[in-house]
This record gives C-alpha cells, sequence and structure tokens, in this order.
C-alpha cells in the first residue's frame, strides 16, 4: 500500500510523533501466567499441575465408586445408589479431561492450521453430558423407584452405608483441596482473587474438576443426610429426597459446564480487559492513525486469534506499511505469547469507521469497568 500524502503523524493529542518509535502500552497484564516470554513455559507448568490433580480426582473417585456401590447394593439405599453414580461418572469425566490435556497439546498441521487448543472445551462438554447423563438422570430415577417402591431399612447395612460416606466425604474433601490450592495458585499469577479466578479462570479441564468435587461433597452431605433420617424417621420419602436433590445439583452443574464448552466452541472472544490493552497497543504506535475494528477469538488456553482493520498516517511506502505491521505483530507476540495469530489489515477509514471506533473504545471501556466493579464485589 503507498500513499502519496506526507506528514508527520501526530498522537491523540495532537503532538507530532516520530514514525518508528513506540509508546509503550498503558497495561502490560497479561492473565493467568501467559505475560512475558516464559508465558508458554508457564502453561506448560500449569497443564502439569492439572493432570496431576486430575489423576488424584480419578483415583479418589475410583476408590469411592466401588465402596458406594457396594454399601448401595448391601444396605438397599437410593441416596447411596445415586452418588455411586456420581462417582461413576465423575471416574468416566476426568479420562475425557485427561484425553483433553493431551490432545490438545498436538501441533498444528494442514487439516487444523491452528492447533488443537479447542479439544479442552470439546472433551470439557463430553465430561458434562456425562455428568448429566449418568449422574443426574440416574439419581432421579433411583428417587422415583424408591418413592414407587417404598423400601425396608436394614440398620446394620444403612450403618455401613453412613461409614462409607463418611470415609467418602474425607476423600472427596481432599481432592477438593487439591483443586482449590491450583486455582488459589492461578490466581496469585493472574494478580486477582480466589472469587475472581473462579468466575473468569479460562482452563476448562481444571473448572471441571472443581465443579466434580464441590457438588461431590455437596452430594455426599445430601445423601447423608437423606440416609439419617430414613433411619430416624423410617421414612423413605428423606432419602428419595436426597437423591432429587443430588440429580438437581449434577443436572444445574452439567448445565453450567456445557454452557461455558458451547461458547468457547462456537468461538468466544477473549477477556474485555485484554481486548482493551489490545486496542491500546495498537492505537499507541505512531504509524497507526485509527484501529477501526478489533476482533479476537480463544483458540485454546495458550492461543488467541487476534484480527484488526487499522487505518495508517499517510505517507508510508508499501515497503514501510510492510516493516511496521512485522514490527507490531511481533511485539504483541512478546508482550502477550498466547496471541499467536495476529492478522492486521491496512484499510483507509471514513468518518463512519472512525465514529464506529470511537463507540467501540468507549462501549470496551464501560464492559471493563463494570468487570472491574464486579472484580472488586468480589
Amino acid at each position: 500500500m503507498s500513499r502519496s500524502t506526507a506528514h508527520s503523524p501526530t498522537d491523540r493529542h495532537g503532538t507530532a510523533r516520530t514514525p518508528g518509535t513506540q509508546d509503550p502500552p498503558e497495561t502490560s497484564r497479561a492473565p493467568d501466567g501467559d505475560h512475558g516470554p516464559d508465558g508458554a513455559g508457564a502453561r506448560r507448568g500449569q497443564d502439569s499441575r492439572t493432570a496431576v490433580t486430575v489423576f488424584v480426582a480419578l483415583g479418589a473417585n475410583l476408590v469411592i465408586a466401588l465402596a458406594k456401590a457396594v454399601g448401595g447394593i448391601f444396605s438397599g439405599s437410593p441416596a447411596l445408589l445415586s452418588e455411586a453414580a456420581h462417582s461413576i461418572a465423575d471416574s468416566l469425566n476426568e479420562v475425557f479431561l485427561l484425553a483433553s490435556l493431551k490432545r490438545s497439546r498436538r501441533a498444528p498441521d494442514d487439516q487444523h492450521p491452528f492447533g488443537y487448543g479447542k479439544e479442552r472445551y470439546f472433551w470439557s462438554l463430553l465430561a458434562a453430558v456425562g455428568i448429566f447423563v449418568m449422574g443426574g438422570c440416574f439419581s432421579f430415577f433411583q428417587g422415583a423407584e424408591a418413592l414407587s417402591a417404598g423400601s425396608s431399612e436394614d440398620h446394620s447395612g444403612y450403618l455401613v452405608g453412613l461409614a462409607v460416606l463418611g470415609v467418602a466425604l474425607v476423600a472427596e474433601g481432599s481432592s477438593l483441596v487439591r483443586a482449590l490450592v491450583q486455582v488459589r495458585g492461578h490466581a496469585r499469577e493472574a494478580n486477582r482473587g480466589m472469587a475472581t479466578e473462579l468466575r473468569r479462570g479460562d482452563d476448562p479441564t481444571l473448572r471441571t474438576v472443581l465443579a466434580e468435587d464441590s457438588t461431590a461433597c455437596l452430594g455426599v452431605v445430601f445423601a447423608l443426610l437423606g440416609m439419617w433420617l430414613h433411619m430416624v424417621t423410617g421414612q423413605v420419602a428423606y432419602e428419595a429426597t436426597a437423591s432429587f436433590l443430588i440429580g438437581a445439583l449434577l443436572v444445574y452443574v452439567a448445565y453450567r459446564l456445557a454452557r461455558e464448552s458451547r461458547g468457547r466452541l462456537i468461538g468466544e472472544a477473549i477477556d474485555p480487559v485484554q481486548r482493551r490493552e489490545f486496542r491500546r497497543f495498537l492505537e499507541s504506535q505512531p504509524e497507526i492513525d485509527t484501529v477501526t475494528t478489533l476482533l479476537t477469538m480463544r483458540l485454546g488456553n495458550d492461543s488467541t486469534l487476534v484480527a484488526a482493520r487499522v487505518d495508517l498516517f499517510p505517507g508510508l511506502d508499501s515497503e514501510e506499511v510492510e516493516e511496521v505491521l512485522v514490527r507490531v505483530k511481533t511485539a504483541m507476540a512478546e508482550l502477550w505469547p498466547h496471541a499467536d495469530q495476529v492478522f492486521l489489515d491496512v484499510t483507509d477509514a471514513s468518518a463512519k469507521d472512525r465514529a464506529k471506533a470511537r463507540a467501540d473504545r468507549r462501549e470496551l471501556d464501560e464492559t471493563v469497568a463494570a468487570v472491574e466493579r464486579e472484580d472488586d464485589g468480589a
């Protein structure tokens, strides 16, 4: 691209700027440890810690599932059988999550030029389906069957069942603590609180394990209360209610996990704070007059697509334009290693384009302000 009109670019305040100089971006934070040249290594380290967390949860769930199944059959408890189905579903889901950790790291190829980062979201979606079908639906079935058939309690069998659930609560709690410790580590690396990290963390594998462990602990509490009330009152309705509550809990968690995975599978923009950082960085470049469009899409935990239309100041020939674009893309990759797919399109901005760019900037600032208020209140 060549422009014949030559003048010195000016900044937003009308001060002359010399082409080739670069103002630092107003912010340079990259969440989740991805900022700086060691970002990829930090992400690999996080993946290793996540894999350990998943293995801990898998081992706990396999042992607990067997104990619950045996205890449920021995006692005839619908709540305990519901919890056995819950643990079996969690065990299968953790196998899915381990597959996602391995498959999402594969290198790009001709068929998948942007890599396999979205494998994580696909396997997390399968895990959500597993929670819904194997856990939630079976729990509802157990509750309905208990209400329709009735049950004669065996106090010795129920004492065994309560003991199994007590051990299960300790094991599930240990796995939950492990997941929470990792989330706290992520929050510390991203310089934000635990509540914010739980809401905005971008690792679907860790979020799924955390959701499973949390619901498992709560489900065990429901089962304990249902079995204890059944023993005290002789009314099977309490255990049936516990099964329904476990089922409702699992269905809700499955819905939330599936909704998050769906959003990222179909193409979701990155965090608005980072979108504003990208825009401010581009606008700070001395050769860029206007950023008319900025589009982002999350391609994986450590891969982001950035596509921007920029209007350059006049006076640059085609070779200088090429140098500018290469320099800007290289600088972005150094500041944000996860921004590994950057596409810049040089365009002539019309008055309408400039007005739209100003409106987009205001809207993004308002969105970021809302996010920051939400984070401060968390």
